[in-house]
């Protein structure tokens, strides 16, 4: 149905909301800003609501933005549009900008690690802020030259310029990948680390050694290995084919390195999880495609995407954003059992 026009065929103004509404402009400008939370009553801001259904009522955004001098544009940088960890971030930032009438520009860092340029003539004049994701330190210097805020997602704590940041306990998540397989009665293990340099990826090497290194029983080697599948399993078969007695477990950074260590357990004429169990980190939709499926750890990373856009949104309110580290899930699968005997 289609909403009735204001006399004349003009398009619906706040003031026409509130005759509808029987409020006053600054309450419809409260209720239609999202706003008006502890100042007006949730009958008055549904009346509100309604009203400009009923009148078809859209915000004159321009308007707004040059009289808030806001852009109403987040740029979010990632180190690559192929992964599909770094869409559902963009997902999670999307949908919460969008509820605030905000946009969001994704912008790939180039090369994936490497230093992430100005996309725009301007940064000043086209962006409110700025969400980086799992990028390496010193990538984002070009806007840290800007008063823009930004927000780092995955990203180095100490690391100085950011006004929030948005963590997962990825140390966590490797701590119960370890553990998971030490209950399973691992005791040789090969850490396939992701050879880009990155601080998410120092956490997992970093979680891994300080678990293992508690327990004199336990043997464990650090591989590096590419974030891809073709030459993690190259670098898998190395590890497993190397001089000494074979581990029984390969810890993976990525599902990436998780697939190739897969393929060359296979290659060798070994099976998975029989004679070498393997697990993954971030549980992509390549964790259930495989087979046997993977044991990984799920990260959340739309609400990577929703805190970041929140934490954004909070600081250009001056307000404070919420600092906890999203909690991260172990999910057991088929591609980890006990040791062979």
């Amino acid at each position: 149905m289609k909403a009735p026009e204001p006399l004349g065929g003009t398009r619906p103004t706040s003031r026409d909301v509130a005759r509808e509404a029987g409020v006053s402009q600054a309450t419809v400008s409260l209720v239609l800003g999202d706003k008006w939370r502890g100042r007006v009553s949730e009958r008055t801001a549904g009346l509100v609501r309604d009203a400009a259904g009923r009148l078809g009522y859209r915000p004159n955004l321009a308007a707004r933005n040059l009289r808030l001098g806001r852009t109403r544009t987040a740029l979010l940088v990632v180190p690559a549009l192929t992964n599909e960890f770094f869409a559902r971030v963009y997902t999670g930032a999307a949908a919460v900008a969008a509820r605030h009438d905000f946009g969001v520009v994704l912008y790939p860092s180039p090369e994936g690690v490497g230093p992430a340029r100005d996309p725009f003539a301007s940064a000043r004049a086209s962006l409110d802020g700025v969400i980086a994701s799992s990028m390496a330190t010193g990538a984002l210097a070009a806007f840290r030259g800007t008063d823009l805020p930004l927000v780092m997602l995955d990203s180095d704590p100490a690391d100085p310029g950011s006004a929030a940041q948005v963590n997962l306990d990825i140390a966590d998540g490797m701590r119960q990948v370890t553990d998971h397989l030490l209950a399973l009665g691992h005791r040789r293990f090969v850490h396939l680390a992701s050879a880009v340099p990155s601080w998410t990826f120092d956490v997992r090497a970093g979680a891994v050694a300080s678990a293992l290194a508690v327990r004199p029983d336990v043997e464990v080697r650090t591989v590096p290995a590419p974030l891809e599948v073709a030459g993690a399993c190259e670098a898998a078969a190395r590890a497993l084919a190397g001089p000494g007695t074979r581990p029984t477990a390969l810890v993976c950074d990525d599902d990436l390195i998780a697939a190739g260590a897969c393929k060359a357990v296979r290659r060798l004429g070994l099976r998975v999880p029989e004679d070498v169990s393997v697990t993954g980190f971030d549980d992509l939709a390549l964790a259930t495609a495989v087979e046997p499926e993977l044991t990984t750890v799920a990260l959340p990373a739309e609400r990577v995407g929703e805190r970041g856009m929140e934490a954004l949104l909070a600081v250009l309110d001056g307000r404070t954003p919420d600092a906890a580290d999203l909690p991260v899930t172990l999910r057991v699968r088929a591609s980890t059992a006990p040791p062979p005997t």
